[in-house]
């Protein structure tokens, strides 16, 4: 064994012992504040070196890591300190990748066992109410910054346990800085406000990573102020700004007290009781899009939802199954219901330059006979590459909007409306 070697394993020692220490005195003394915490580790770090050389990097280093693994994510919290990074993966202790300005990395570091990993997973998904073991190893949760978290757990993970953060800025993005990316036009951006402001129902689809979240919160910031907003969420993403009659409702799972889970479902139901002005669902993934659906179609228009596919086209698909798994009606009743509660379909899409971008705005419609037609108002059209192999390109306007019924109620429609 090498000198480094030894004097790696020396620091480990003193850093776990430390540790054990702190965590048996926090046991007996619940309720310390971070910065209690903070004086606690300093003591021992004192302590420590005076029964052993300590040098000031290792002092500051034992700090560091003392304070992040007893309070905040252990290894990830040096990740989640840099803002450039949107996606943290960790397949297992050994393997975390992370995603930084679009492009997939492998992080330099690991976690010293598995048992740490569990331990920063354990302390998120308790500090949203929830649970995840072998019985229920699947959870979804999210971080006090509003992170979205997943968790996969043994014996379903094979190699777990698997743990994935979806990080937001910590500003809104504003429609402005979608302009700036050149992520949509002026133009289109100007045409979807009016559309929100106006009370169309909307509805935005994507793959994943496709910036969907982004976009939903984007246009929920033109909704009149006024209005009383309901959010229904798996777990609380949206951020809408200067609203107040706002109420955000989030789903529960069940677990092992025999907790009644709640659903999008139920949430869903529980919303149409509180006299609504728009609904936003922040994702339908099953029978909840009937639910969806039909609060769409009762009177709660400027409503606003999001649902993975890789075209608009799929999407209404992809509705169509979504509902059919929840109730048994003809799929010309189950059309009718998608034509008639979804007054525009806005998809998304990433890039091979992994830029996202509004890739069309199409303007639905339903035929007698149940039938759904897609009219395309703006689709993006790529005219090439740059230096950088960045796309070039832009929305282009292919057709005007059909049914302007809402926009002249709300007096936008005439010669100097949208």
């Amino acid at each position: 064994m090498g000198e480094s070697d030894s004097v790696q394993e020396d620091y480990q020692r003193i850093r776990d012992r430390i540790r054990q220490e702190l965590l048996t005195r926090l046991d007996q003394e619940m309720g310390r504040s971070d910065e209690e915490v903070l004086e606690l580790i300093e003591e021992k770090i004192i302590e420590a070196g005076r029964q052993e050389y300590l040098s000031l990097s290792d002092k500051n280093r034992l700090r560091r890591e003392l304070f992040f693994g007893i309070r905040k994510l252990d290894l990830l919290q040096e990740i989640m300190e840099d803002p450039q990074i949107t996606e943290i993966m960790v397949n297992g202790r050994e393997h975390i990748f992370i995603e930084k300005q679009g492009r997939l990395e492998r992080f330099h570091g690991s976690f010293e066992t598995t048992q740490k990993l569990e331990d920063v997973i354990e302390r998120i998904v308790s500090a949203c109410n929830r649970m995840v073991n072998e019985r229920d190893p699947i959870v979804d949760a999210r971080l006090s910054d509003g992170s979205r978290v997943h968790v996969v757990l043994r014996p379903i993970a094979l190699n777990g346990p698997i743990l994935t953060i979806r990080r937001f800025p910590q500003q809104p993005v504003t429609m402005e800085k979608l302009l700036e990316l050149g992520s949509i036009t002026k133009e289109a951006a100007d045409f979807l406000t009016g559309l929100v402001v106006a009370g169309y129902n909307i509805f935005i689809s994507g793959g994943t990573g496709s910036g969907k979240t982004t976009f939903l919160n984007v246009l929920s910031g033109f909704i009149p102020r006024q209005e009383r907003i309901i959010t229904i969420e798996d777990s609380a993403e949206l951020q809408i700004q200067g609203v107040d009659n706002l109420v955000s409702l989030e789903t529960r799972n069940a677990n092992m007290e025999d907790v009644k889970p709640i659903t999008i479902r139920d949430l869903i139901r529980a919303a149409l009781r509180m006299r609504p002005d728009r609904i936003i669902v922040g994702e339908v993934r099953g029978a909840e899009a009937m639910d969806m659906l039909q609060a769409f179609n009762t009177g709660h228009d400027g409503s606003l939802s999001t649902g993975h596919a890789n075209s608009a086209e799929d999407m209404i698909a992809r509705l169509e199954s979504m509902v059919l798994m929840g109730v048994e009606l003809p799929l010309a009743a189950i059309r009718r219901q998608i034509g008639s509660g979804i007054d525009i379909m806005v998809h998304l899409g990433r890039l091979r330059d992994r830029s996202r971008k509004v890739l069309s705005v199409r303007e639905m419609e339903c035929t007698l006979d149940g039938e759904i037609r897609l009219h395309t108002l703006y689709e993006f059209e790529e005219t090439g590459e740059d230096d950088q192999g960045r796309i070039l390109g832009t929305l282009v306007k292919k057709g005007e909007l059909k049914d302007r019924r809402k926009l002249l109620m709300a007096g936008m429609g005439g010669e100097d409306g949208i």
